[in-house]
């Protein structure tokens, strides 16, 4: 299915994970595929995203290991130490070998890669270096980026891209937000020894997420870290060669080592000529798409964080496969960002799939909910004080479970296979029939009986 009057049949600019999903199918499906990054292949997720930092997650949650050992008979002497040069170098290494493994997919599948910056010059052609090339579909799927307010001594402050590059491990450091990736740099630094400090703007963290759920996150978070919230930060000035002092809005102040933002990330669709062409964007600089993922130019699409929907690598990457397969195979599939599961690797981990309490209230006449709040088995020996939260949400007029939610170790792995139950229409009553595995946390969402 080649349209000879144009370079390629698909160009697509962005080589995270919504571009190269739907460079690899398209090509896949037999046309001619051209695609550009200008930063590094794999996109946030790869480089300064959920790859690294689920890296230095494991790092951190070592600390806690080590101390919980003890109550095992564990004795280290002398105690562990942390090298975060290693660590730094070791996350390098496969960063770098994953990056090379996308570009080989990339050009297995017959896409030609440019690694340079492409802009568009009108509707079909793109323009890279001092070359312009045409295609007939074009594609754009450049992500987002960090966005940190302006505020005097910003320069002096680093955003989530920055993080993952330091030399040095600070002594201190104060993050700054109120989102997931501020608690879980929060739970990483702090696990990796630094004298962590957190401060949001809102009244509560993690706020989209159920409000008992992060509620029994926070009372775990702050056994670790020193949480500030209703606050936000009026100037940063350099104190000495190592050291910044931050002031607040109320007037008051602390000093750290390093100040890191984590205050929203924006659809990076800036200078790329998008105004020029004609493609409508959103007041935040979003792509405006529809149900197809198609621009106001009917021949430009895009897909992903750009497009400001819902910013997760499993959604960029099912809206990738879904546009290639339907512009140049049989597809009709649309995109359904239901029961769409939901991870934050803060310590302890934070999960859910389905709706949280006050949407299912919203959405449905009756709903009963299920709690089960506890000390897991590990911790009975460990002398952790760490609590566990599971939760249920039931409409009771079909039984159906219409939101799931867990904070503890390994949430995540745990929330993926309650999603593939809850996407099949799976009950109450069903949960109740399925037997548990004795002793583990999951075993708690098949024996909660009693709605409370």
């Amino acid at each position: 299915m080649q349209l000879t009057e144009f370079d390629y049949d698909l160009f697509v600019i962005g080589g995270g994970s919504g571009g190269v999903r739907a460079s690899r199918i398209a090509a896949e499906l037999g046309v001619r595929v051209g695609l550009a990054e200008e930063r590094y292949l794999g996109g946030t997720c790869v480089n300064v995203g959920c790859v690294p930092k689920k890296l230095f997650s494991y790092a951190a949650h070592y600390a806690q290991d080590f101390e919980d050992a003890k109550g095992y008979g564990w004795e280290f002497a002398p105690p562990p130490r942390f090298n975060w040069k290693t660590l730094h170098t070791n996350k390098n290494y496969e960063i770098a070998r994953l990056n090379d493994i996308y570009l080989s997919m990339l050009q297995q599948a017959g896409v030609q890669v440019f690694q340079k910056r492409a802009t568009l010059v009108d509707k079909n052609t793109i323009a890279i270096d001092n070359r312009t090339y045409t295609a007939k579909e074009i594609l754009i799927a450049t992500g987002g980026w960090p966005f940190v307010p302006d505020f005097p001594g910003k320069e002096h402050s680093i955003s989530s891209n920055e993080i993952f590059s330091l030399d040095d491990l600070p002594s201190s450091i104060l993050i700054v937000g109120g989102g997931y990736i501020s608690v879980e740099f929060a739970g990483i630094f702090t696990g990796l020894g630094v004298k962590t400090t957190l401060i949001s703007r809102n009244e509560r963290l993690l706020r989209g997420f159920d409000s008992e759920l992060t509620a029994s996150f926070t009372v775990e978070l702050e056994k670790t870290v020193t949480l500030r919230l209703r606050t936000q930060v009026a100037r940063i000035q350099k104190k000495n060669a190592t050291e910044l002092s931050i002031h607040f809005d109320d007037g008051s102040a602390m000093t750290a080592e390093a100040v890191m933002f984590a205050t929203g990330r924006k659809a990076n669709s800036r200078n790329m000529g998008l105004e020029k062409v004609g493609v409508a964007l959103a007041d935040n600089g979003a792509i405006i798409v529809d149900n197809d993922f198609t621009t106001s130019i009917p021949n430009i699409h895009a897909v992903g964080d750009v497009i400001n929907r819902i910013a997760l690598t499993p959604v960029a990457l099912a809206e990738g496969q879904i546009l290639a397969q339907r512009l140049f195979g049989s597809g009709k599939k649309k995109m359904n960002y239901e029961n769409i599961p939901t991870a934050v690797f803060c310590h302890p981990n934070l999960a859910c799939v389905g709706l949280d309490e006050e949407s299912a209230h919203e959405r449905y006449a009756n709903i009963a909910v299920y709690r089960s709040r506890f000390t897991p088995l590990r911790h009975t020996l460990s002398g952790n004080t760490e609590k566990y939260f599971l939760k249920l949400l039931v409409d009771t007029t079909t039984d159906k479970i219409v939101g799931a939610h867990m904070l503890g170790s390994d949430a995540g792995e745990i929330i993926q296979g309650l999603a593939i139950a809850i996407t099949a229409g799976a009950t109450k009553a069903d949960f109740d029939a399925t037997l548990g595995i004795h002793p583990t946390v999951a075993e708690e969402f098949v024996t909660m009986r009693t709605p409370s």
